[in-house]
């Protein structure tokens, strides 16, 4: 694992699309693993702000992002489909075909977790896995457990992340209880693992993912098991770090 301090939220945007950047450059035709939140807009602004200059190009890059809110439309503004769009593929030449995200609309969790976790066999294996980390040391929508879950599937979401994430809604009320996820298992066949993650109220999940035991008490402790894990984190997320 190798872990590279930002001096804030903008600086590890600029070096997380660098990284993206340079993926795409020696493979234009990989897989990327895509995630979404607060954290990596700045990267996915970086990212178009260079297509738009004509220093890369996405035509040939297939993508499946890490999760889906359960029971929510792809029309809806707060679904992570509608986010990627918004974000990203609207704004690129990429393939629409080429992009793949779990269907928050199919009820059938047994039916959908297969579907998707299929889909990314067929695929071959990601190249590159972005991945944020939430306050509790949750990658994707994996929450604390007893166990590692493997493979892609749907998770009830820790009060934790309900409350974190009602700040996109109008109302906690609103803010779906369930989702789909990638696994453990399926985050860890990544070839190469990049992690961003940016301000103080991380830092407590940051220390404890990195430099703590590994225990699906923490989710994100599991990458340090992963042979090859770049982390970018601002000062204020590596402020409760080991120096």
């Amino acid at each position: 694992m190798r872990i590279y301090e930002a001096k804030d939220y903008d600086d590890m945007s600029r070096k997380a699309a660098n990284i993206i950047f340079a993926q795409v450059t020696m493979k234009p035709d990989c897989t990327l693993g895509l995630a979404t939140g607060s954290t990596p807009i700045g990267m996915y602004q970086n990212l178009v702000e260079r297509y738009n200059a004509g220093d890369i190009d996405f035509s040939e890059v297939t993508t499946a992002n890490l999760d889906e809110y359960r029971g929510i439309e792809p029309t809806n503004e707060q679904s992570y489909y509608y986010f990627m769009n918004e974000h990203l593929f609207s704004k690129v030449n990429i393939d629409k075909n080429n992009t793949n995200i779990p269907d928050g609309t199919n009820m059938d969790v047994e039916a959908e977790s297969a579907r998707y976790e299929q889909v990314l066999r067929t695929l071959g294996g990601v190249d590159m896995q972005l991945l944020g980390i939430g306050r509790n040391g949750h990658i994707g929508f994996n929450e604390p457990g007893e166990e590692f879950v493997k493979e892609t599937h749907c998770v009830d979401l820790a009060e934790s992340t309900i409350e974190a994430n009602k700040r996109f809604f109008d109302s906690i009320d609103d803010v779906p209880k369930q989702a789909y996820t990638m696994g453990i298992q399926t985050i860890m066949k990544a070839k190469k693992i990049l992690l961003i993650v940016s301000g103080e109220d991380k830092a407590d999940a940051v220390a404890k993912s990195f430099f703590g035991p590994v225990t699906p008490k923490v989710p994100g402790s599991i990458l340090q098991m992963h042979q090859d894990v770049i982390v970018i984190a601002d000062r204020a997320a590596l402020s409760k770090c080991p120096r």
